[in-house]
């Protein structure tokens, strides 16, 4: 049986989503618990040419909305406004609920489509859909996902490889 672009993307999306929200719950509660300042979590980034977790986040939100939006037309644009643990939740929750709105035949009919994506302030790039989910808008999601994640650790929150993986 071969892998549906669907199923390529959407569960991989949504279950690293919600593995992500639990995460940033444990990164509020350590940040309560140790009466550290949540600003400074956000703030936090791996290296100083890094985003910090605020971006991070942002970004794994974007790259999963915008794949989906980009396969079946013009995805939404979220504003980059987000200073809370609450509001980085909320975009989560309003990813989650564009992905969930397409059905499998909308992505699967994608996989031969022409997809033109920005790759700097101004380059773009041209790839088949199926190509662009697998070796462009994927990879990215798990990056920022992966990074958003380390950084928590790198701070002291107490998380797991069963945390990034999220459940079933």
């Amino acid at each position: 049986m071969a892998l549906s672009m669907f199923d390529a993307a959407v569960p991989s999306f949504l279950r690293q989503l919600a593995a992500l929200d639990v995460i940033l719950d444990k990164a509020a509660a350590h940040a309560a618990a140790r009466k550290i300042d949540p600003a400074v979590l956000l703030a936090t980034r791996l290296f100083p040419d890094m985003f910090a977790l605020t971006r991070q986040v942002q970004l794994t939100c974007d790259f999963a909305k915008n794949t989906v939006g980009r396969l079946t037309g013009e995805p939404p644009k979220f504003p980059d406004e987000e200073k809370s643990f609450d509001e980085l939740k909320a975009r989560i929750a309003k990813t989650i609920d564009y992905v969930t709105s397409f059905k499998p035949d909308e992505i699967d009919a994608t996989a031969d489509k022409d997809v033109t994506f920005p790759i700097g302030p101004q380059q773009t790039m041209t790839l088949k859909g199926a190509a662009y989910l697998v070796g462009f808008a994927l990879p990215n999601f798990y990056f920022h996902a992966t990074t958003a994640y380390d950084i928590l650790r790198h701070c002291g929150v107490e998380l797991g490889k069963r945390d990034f993986l999220g459940r079933n």
